[in-house]
């Protein structure tokens, strides 16, 4: 009997990182010793983080990567179906690719560092580089503090799965991410009550009376986009602050 066909993959949406990407790093493991616990314990995640990033990786390529084997002497375990084989193959592809185009430009000045950042497409208008300068567990949750170029922190909330499966050290070069909507400016640092709050200088700035999107060009040079009530006043050239909730800062991986 004929196999059935491998169903289509959204294999750019599933490999943004490629090899890379700790999601398939497990899916790999699940591969090769074909069970999950074992799979997360060689990736050094939690059963629970290594479900997580299978389910994540499985609903982007739109189909099952995993499927569970029930039997035998072990009491059953997982093996990856046709199309999570199929991803591990093209993820390979897509590593030795990256490498023979980086290696091509090596040398060409410290904007390639930063390739792998011009690939995401996201609706969130702030990306600001930055690094891990501490992590600091805080039970279910994880408060991963980021400096800015230019010295500015940046804190931000996430699990302690994400910590594991981005794995996040101190010192690692990483995006945060957040919305501008997310982001309220103002003159004054007491009128942006939120336990981010970064000064800067007014680029850019909407004329209009109830409020509006403003542009602040943070320490270092580094710009954020956010907005400032009615009333602000906030001109270009004008000193302000820009506050935003630990929980609206996303950190992002490139490379």
């Amino acid at each position: 009997m004929p196999k059935p066909p491998v169903q289509a993959l959204e294999l750019a949406d599933a490999l943004g990182h490629g090899m890379a990407d700790k999601r398939v790093e497990i899916l790999r493991r699940v591969g090769e010793c074909g069970s999950i616990s074992e799979a997360a314990r060689a990736g050094g995640v939690s059963y629970k983080a290594a479900w997580q990033a299978l389910d994540t990786l499985s609903n982007l390529a739109g189909a099952a990567l995993v499927e569970r084997v029930v039997g035998g002497s072990g009491g059953g375990g997982a093996r990856l179906t046709a199309a999570g084989e199929q991803l591990l193959r093209a993820a390979a592809e897509l590593v030795r690719t990256r490498d023979q185009v980086l290696a091509r430009l090596a040398g060409q000045g410290s904007v390639v560092a930063n390739l792998a950042a011009l690939g995401l497409r996201t609706s969130m208008r702030n990306l600001l580089p930055c690094s891990v300068a501490k992590i600091v567990r805080r039970g279910q949750a994880v408060q991963v503090n980021l400096q800015l170029d230019g010295g500015a922190m940046l804190a931000s909330s996430v699990t302690r799965e994400s910590v594991q499966l981005l794995g996040l050290r101190q010192g690692d070069p990483v995006l945060a991410l957040c919305k501008a909507t997310a982001v309220h400016v103002a003159a004054q640092a007491v009128r942006v009550p939120a336990r981010n709050v970064l000064p800067g200088r007014v680029v850019r700035a909407s004329r209009a009376t109830g409020g509006g999107e403003v542009a602040l060009q943070l320490e270092g040079g580094l710009q954020l986009v956010g907005f400032a009530a009615a009333g602000s006043g906030l001109r270009v050239g004008h000193a302000a602050f820009a506050g935003l909730d630990e929980s609206a800062v996303v950190v992002a991986v490139a490379g």
